[in-house]
């Protein structure tokens, strides 16, 4: 068997540069894809990676996802105490809720969570879902605050309760 001369190692180690027109940006495909993208994977999951699930589940978990998202900004915008998520949210989102209502009233100069009325209120006109198992949705949700936007991105969990029925549990929830 024959080694590669120093030349052939050198040759393979650094390839030839590239033609002027295109050294230094990136050769990329242009051309609009005209196919659709395939509908399934190998593994049975759609193009996406996302389980397919009942549209009525999906709706479902939609609506719950709304009522949670109205219920997060108002507590956040120092409406609603922090105590009516507490059974619905992991400990870590719970002290997110309750850090953020806090820096809320203290930069407002009030109590969080007296129900004080805001002088616009929040409210949700879409939510998104999508699900990464059969127990694990995502959801990205639009508020409105008047003429200003915002996006929130919760990950919620479906976990069995101590007396035996099942319920979505909030595990991340992030302020955009």
């Amino acid at each position: 068997m024959t080694t590669p001369s120093t030349h052939d190692r050198n040759v393979l180690a650094f390839p030839a540069p590239l033609p002027a027109s295109i050294q230094g940006t990136l050769a990329l495909d242009l051309s609009p894809r005209l196919d659709p993208p395939p509908a399934h994977g190998p593994d049975g999951a759609t193009s996406t990676g996302v389980v397919p699930v009942d549209l009525r589940q999906r709706r479902g978990v939609e609506q719950w996802s709304r009522r949670f998202a109205q219920a997060a900004v108002e507590i956040v915008g120092g409406d609603r105490p922090v105590t009516q998520l507490l059974r619905w949210t992991t400990p870590e989102v719970y002290a997110d809720l309750e850090r953020r209502a806090c820096l809320v009233a203290r930069a407002g100069g009030h109590r969080p969570g007296v129900g004080r009325v805001q002088p616009v209120r929040p409210k949700v006109l879409s939510v998104h879902s999508c699900f990464v198992t059969a127990v694990v949705v995502e959801t990205s949700i639009h508020v409105r605050y008047g003429a200003r936007s915002r996006a929130v991105a919760a990950r919620f969990e479906e976990r069995v309760a101590k007396d035996g029925p099942t319920r979505w549990v909030c595990t991340a929830l992030d302020f955009a």
